[in-house]
């Protein structure tokens, strides 16, 4: 059987579209190889300020934001390539977040995020630095048994 994975090639046109909306109807710089969810929210007040880099992957309900009106900002948020920003999340306006970094889900991300960091919170903080991404969308290297005790008793 085929099981949900026959409509993987409706979600992909589905994405494509999207992704020819943004990038051409609002102006966005998404890069083609960027994934994102179907109900992702990517602002539409200053469509120009978002900027995400190859081989990223924004999950669902993820909001990246380039405006605050109440200071009146409109500044351009920056997401690297081969990140991962997870479910829920919140960039706000003017950050930069760095190369090959995950963003755990439902995060706030107030301050700019190094390249190779995993972070998680409200406000977001730093977990872990010089993370392993192997390959597209963040996926992280396989820790071994015997590495993850030795980071807990650190």
């Amino acid at each position: 059987m085929w099981g949900l994975n026959k409509f993987g090639l409706i979600r992909k046109a589905i994405v494509r579209a999207k992704w020819y909306y943004y990038t051409r109807f609002w102006g966005m710089d998404i890069d083609p190889t960027a994934n994102f969810s179907l109900d992702v929210r990517f602002d539409k007040t200053f469509p120009k300020g978002v900027h995400i880099g190859a081989e990223t992957y924004v999950a669902f309900e993820a909001a990246i934001l380039t405006h605050d009106l109440t200071r009146g900002l409109h500044v351009h948020t920056r997401i690297g390539r081969r990140c991962f920003i997870g479910a829920r999340s919140i960039i706000l306006p003017g950050i930069e977040i760095g190369d090959e970094c995950v963003i755990g889900a439902g995060s706030v991300v107030t301050k700019s995020i190094p390249p190779r960091s995993l972070v998680a919170g409200n406000p977001a903080r730093i977990i872990r630095s010089n993370i392993e991404i192997i390959s597209r969308y963040g996926r992280l290297a396989p820790v071994e048994p015997s590495q993850a005790a030795e980071e807990v008793i650190e």
